[in-house]
């Protein structure tokens, strides 16, 4: 009894320690940072505007009710993510930001796609056998 306290102890120490050094802040895949950047609605929806042309930051701030500060924070985590990039021209005007191609997310969604688009393929085909089969029942009826 006095052993199972004692490897009951120990492997909860391992767990703790395990779990005290994994690398929380460890840099992310470019992926994990796409996602993570794409889970806010914010971001979305500053994503959205910019597809439909380039904006500074006082453009993009305008339709929420923000600070300045949170939404550089958001842009600093869309361009870190590689989903924006922020310009400047010579005269020193604001950042421009510009929408990236999300080139990531297309790779990692194209098996994804393929399988959807091949069942609904099947889908399909199975539903006009069901409709010739319906259509033949009604005829050898009458």
């Amino acid at each position: 009894m006095l052993a199972d306290l004692v490897r009951f102890g120990l492997d909860a120490y391992i767990a703790i320690w395990q779990y005290s050094h994994m690398e929380i802040n460890a840099p992310a895949d470019r992926l994990s940072l796409t996602f993570a950047a794409l889970a806010d609605p914010t971001r979305r929806a500053i994503l959205a505007r910019l597809a439909l042309g380039n904006a500074d930051v006082s453009e993009l701030r305008k339709p929420f009710a923000l600070t300045q500060p949170t939404i550089s924070k958001h842009l600093n985590v869309l361009e870190r993510a590689g989903l924006v990039m922020c310009t400047r021209d010579a005269q020193r005007r604001p950042r421009t930001l510009v929408a990236v191609p999300l080139k990531d997310i297309d790779e990692w969604l194209e098996p994804f796609r393929r399988f959807w688009e091949q069942t609904f393929a099947s889908l399909d085909e199975y539903l006009k056998v069901m409709q010739k089969k319906q259509k033949t029942r009604g005829r050898t009826k009458r």
